[in-house]
């Protein structure tokens, strides 16, 4: 788990947020870990190098998706179906319309743009299309 609780209440309360320490340990705790699970596969995962779990940009962001999973469990495990992936776009001819980066799966969960901006100077674009060649030995 990234951060703790009560470095998360008082980052909250500082910005006027009372949820985390009005509600439970159990229920506040179990956010803060459902925050740092999301952080940790679709941020942390693609860190640039000089950065890791214990860099202060990460545990921002969890307090951040904590606030979220506080007030909504769950709300970054989106589950989607292929019809997620289309829009509707004409209603005459019944025309669909593919929306999003269809190859990536993170291009159907919740995204917070404070998170995104916190992560966007140290995070490498995971879904950029590039190869790359490493040299062993």
């Amino acid at each position: 788990m990234y951060g703790t609780l009560s470095d998360w209440r008082a980052y909250a309360l500082a910005r006027g947020d009372s949820a985390p320490t009005d509600a439970t340990d159990a229920d506040a705790t179990a956010a803060l870990v459902r925050a740092s699970d999301y952080i940790r596969y679709q941020y942390v995962a693609y860190l640039l190098p000089g950065y890791d779990g214990t860099s202060e940009q990460v545990q921002e962001a969890t307090y951040i998706a904590a606030g979220y999973e506080l007030a909504t469990p769950g709300f970054f495990s989106k589950t989607y179906t292929e019809a997620d992936k289309k829009v509707l776009t004409e209603v005459k001819g019944l025309k669909w319309t593919v929306i999003g980066n269809t190859k990536s799966v993170r291009s159907y969960a919740p995204v917070s743009s404070l998170i995104e901006a916190i992560f966007d100077p140290i995070t490498s674009d995971n879904s950029a299309p590039y190869f790359m060649m490493k040299a062993i030995g």
